[in-house]
Order: C-alpha cells, then sequence, then structure tokens
C-alpha cells in the first residue's frame, strides 16, 4: 500500500510538471502567434511603403523624361 500511495505521488508529482510545462508552452506560442500578427502587420505596411515609393521613381521617371524631351526640343531649335 505504501508503494502504491509513493506511485500516485509521483504520477501526481509528474501531471503537475506537465501541466506546468503546457502552461509556459502555451504562453510561449500565444506571445509567438502575438509576434507573427505585429511582423505580417509590419511587413504588409513596408510593402505598401515600397510599392508608394517604386510608384513615385515611376511617376519621377516620366518627369525626367519630359524634361529631357523638352531640353532636346529646344536645342534642336
Amino acid at each position: 500500500m505504501f508503494s502504491e500511495e509513493i506511485s500516485v505521488g509521483k504520477l501526481s508529482e509528474k501531471i503537475n510538471d506537465l501541466l506546468r510545462r503546457f502552461e509556459e508552452i502555451k504562453s510561449q506560442n500565444e506571445s509567438l502567434m502575438q509576434q507573427v500578427m505585429t511582423l505580417t502587420a509590419e511587413n504588409e505596411a513596408k510593402a505598401a511603403q515600397i510599392q508608394k515609393l517604386e510608384a513615385d521613381l515611376t511617376s519621377k521617371d516620366i518627369e525626367a523624361d519630359d524634361i529631357l524631351g523638352k531640353i532636346e526640343e529646344v536645342l534642336r531649335r
């Protein structure tokens, strides 16, 4: 009977350790999920910023080509 009490005690300790580890891992998982969400939002914001900068660059290239065309036109006269 004493051996059964020790076994039940050890089993109870192991179950408590498993529950503690489960809660730690669950907390880590929630933290990681939050980080993923934050990084995803940051990535989307950076992608939008890059897209805007590319559009601005294209616009500036068109403006530069127009100015160059006008300069060439003036030089031909």
